[in-house]
């Protein structure tokens, strides 16, 4: 069936994560950080995305805000700037001014125009999200923001990619899923979605039971594979 409805992870998918140390390690309050926000920021993203799966298995789930200060803890801890409370401060500040990558406004715009359907669905809680939608100025591009809040537990449990169907009334078939974690798109691609694996980085695939049907380096060909 021909795709009707595109939806997008949130955290590395539209919006750069890394943003957050980058800042704060230009900034002249934090000389401490030029050398290692490289480091920090990946070891953040890390234990963010582990921490989740972690909850998600043994049903002890949490708002993903107090997962996201766990796991910058643990960087911070990782790169010996534990207990530098101003700089723990300003990156979470930061985290909730994350900008959209460079392409995203005019992607999005492009499938509006088309008439597609277009949304976020993300572990990130609704007031997380609302910030970042608002902070790059996407809000006129999309059609809803679906947070895992509503079903109580991270991805990728099925509950969280049922929220897509239970939305916009369509089958898996007619959803373009776009995510930059190949956990993710694996995870979705196995629910039924088409999915789309953003490898920014270049990594190899997971080694998984699916695989994405597309992997690309950014989003600006999405319009193009949701309109066939």
């Amino acid at each position: 069936m021909p795709i009707t409805t595109c939806i997008f992870d949130a955290y590395g998918t539209l919006f750069d994560v890394a943003a957050a140390a980058r800042q704060a390690a230009a900034e002249p309050d934090f000389p401490q950080l030029r050398d290692t926000w490289g480091e920090l920021a990946n070891h953040w993203r890390l234990k963010q995305l582990q921490y989740t799966w972690l909850r998600a298995v043994t049903g002890a789930h949490t708002d993903f805000w107090e997962v996201t200060q766990n796991g910058l803890d643990w960087a911070l801890d990782a790169t010996s700037l534990n207990g530098d409370a101003k700089l723990r401060q300003r990156l979470l500040d930061l985290y909730w001014e994350l900008q959209a990558y460079p392409e995203v406004p005019e992607m999005l715009r492009a499938l509006k125009s088309a008439g597609l359907n277009t949304a976020i669905l993300s572990n990130g809680s609704p007031d997380m999200l609302d910030a970042a939608v608002k902070s790059a100025d996407l809000g006129e591009v999309l059609d809803d923001v679906l947070s895992v809040e509503s079903v109580g537990v991270f991805k990728p449990d099925s509950r969280v990619y049922d929220l897509v169907g239970n939305r916009f009334g369509c089958e898996s078939d007619q959803v373009l899923f776009v995510s930059s974690n190949g956990w993710d798109a694996a995870g979705a691609t196995g629910y039924g979605f088409t999915t789309a694996w953003v490898n920014r980085a270049g990594e190899p695939m997971d080694r998984l039971p699916w695989t994405p049907q597309h992997e690309l380096s950014d989003l600006t060909s999405i319009p193009e594979l949701a309109n066939g």
